[in-house]
């Protein structure tokens, strides 16, 4: 599990492909010594697992889900990434639940600066919108934002300066694609409530019915 709080923008060392997976290392100046092999690190929103480490990189293995699921196999040497250790039971959570697993790819479609902080806009396939909610929590990147406004095909969010300068968002151009996490809870309370759907959905009754209440 992780924050969506980014520690670190490192850079693409290299990444060789082996037909449909690849080989991801990663410059950092995160303390790699702390990170054992086999430790999850997001990297652009997208858990992987460390495989091993020098004095300033990280070594990952990256699988064709991953590469068909995410911009990760869109990566080259040279290429600014934003990284996040996992987070440890104990720390403070300053942004929301992240798994690392991304949902879909999203495109910036607009960005306006206002008063030195950005507005974005944000498109996605249209079977993800339902899990997005004005005010609600998202991940782009691996950065814990928060919806501002939400379309049938897009949403919003609001970059603060420091936001936009010590992560990837501060690079993006109009028509750049992002890897997209909407929030977990969404996603289960949609899968626990499926089976009461054909019956009208979930009442006081039914609730009541089956001891929840």
């Amino acid at each position: 599990m992780f924050t969506g709080l980014i520690e670190d923008t490192g850079r693409v060392a290299s990444f060789l492909r082996r037909s449909e997976a690849g080989i991801l290392v990663v410059e950092t100046s995160l303390p790699t010594p702390e990170i054992a092999i086999g430790d999850s690190v997001a990297v652009n929103g997208a858990c992987l697992t460390v495989t091993a480490r020098g004095r300033s990189t990280l070594t990952f293995d990256v699988s064709p889900e991953s590469i068909s699921r995410t911009t990760i196999g869109t990566l080259s040497s040279g290429s600014q990434v934003n990284l996040e250790r996992a987070l440890k039971l104990g720390d403070r959570l300053g942004g929301h639940i992240v798994s690392g697993h991304v949902d879909c790819g999203g495109r910036l479609i607009r960005s306006e600066n206002r008063s030195g902080n950005y507005q974005l806009q944000f498109s996605l396939p249209t079977e993800h919108v339902r899990y997005l909610v004005e005010k609600g929590s998202v991940t782009i990147d691996g950065i814990s934002l928060t919806v501002n406004t939400v379309s049938h095909d897009s949403f919003s969010v609001n970059i603060i300066p420091h936001t936009y300068a010590n992560t990837t968002l501060g690079q993006l151009s109009t028509g750049d694609q992002v890897n997209i996490e909407t929030d977990i809870v969404g996603k289960y309370v949609e899968r626990l409530t499926a089976p009461w759907k054909p019956t009208g959905g979930l009442s006081m009754k039914t609730l009541a019915e089956n001891g929840f209440i």
